[in-house]
Formats: C-alpha cells, sequence, structure tokens
C-alpha cells in the first residue's frame, strides 16, 4: 500500500469501522447522489491509512466522503494543501494565500456558493 493509499478492498475491509464507513458512502450515494461539482467517470471506493478516511475518488482525482449522511466533496488547496469539505475550508478563506483564495472561489462559483464567501479587504 503505497503512501498508506489502496483501493483494494481486501487491504482495509476486514476492519468493521471501514466496513461500516463502506456501507455509508453506499447508502448516502443511493439517496442523496453524487455531488454536483463531482465527475462520474472512473468511481472507486479508497482508504487512506494515514488519515483512516474510507471516500470515493474518480479518474479526477477528485474525492467524495460522508458529511452528516450526505455525500459532499472533500477539497484540497492546490498551494497551501489545505483539506476539508467547502463549510471547512470557508471559515479558512481569508487566511488562505491568494492563489487557493482564488481556486476557493472558483470552486464556490461552480457550486452556486459565491454568496458565501467573506468579501476581503481587497476587495
Amino acid at each position: 500500500m503505497a503512501d498508506g493509499y489502496t483501493e483494494n478492498l481486501a487491504d482495509f475491509l476486514s476492519g468493521a469501522r471501514e466496513r461500516r464507513m463502506v456501507l455509508e458512502i453506499l447508502k448516502a450515494w443511493e439517496t442523496g447522489g453524487l455531488p454536483d461539482d463531482f465527475n462520474e467517470d472512473g468511481v472507486k471506493i479508497a482508504f487512506n491509512s494515514n488519515s483512516g478516511n474510507v471516500f470515493l475518488t474518480n479518474e479526477d482525482f477528485q474525492v467524495a466522503m460522508v458529511e452528516c449522511t450526505v455525500l459532499e466533496s472533500f477539497y484540497s488547496s492546490p498551494y497551501e494543501g489545505r483539506e476539508g469539505f467547502f463549510t471547512d475550508l470557508l471559515s479558512e478563506y481569508p487566511s488562505m494565500h491568494r492563489e487557493d483564495q482564488e481556486w476557493f472561489r472558483d470552486i464556490a462559483k461552480a457550486t452556486d456558493k459565491e454568496g458565501l464567501l467573506p468579501a476581503l479587504d481587497d476587495e
């Protein structure tokens, strides 16, 4: 398992916690679908032993995880590597590096959440 990442179910489905997480993901997908900004091409279940997270990923390396019984996109910023769901990163937006702010603004626009972004001092 390179860098703690695997898509081999045999590597992580021996644990009861991980099996529950897979079932939660599948149930959330069935009841609410994939996040609007998540590409459906090449969707796989994966596990990161470093974080303990079980998640969906795709051919674009996007990540979706269960947040409050719903599948939500989980983001990693390109400049500083900040990670989290949209609401997590929203609170960090004012302190993000300018390049990450631009990246996050693009996500907000694409998901119709731009109105949630706080105004910055130089805007």
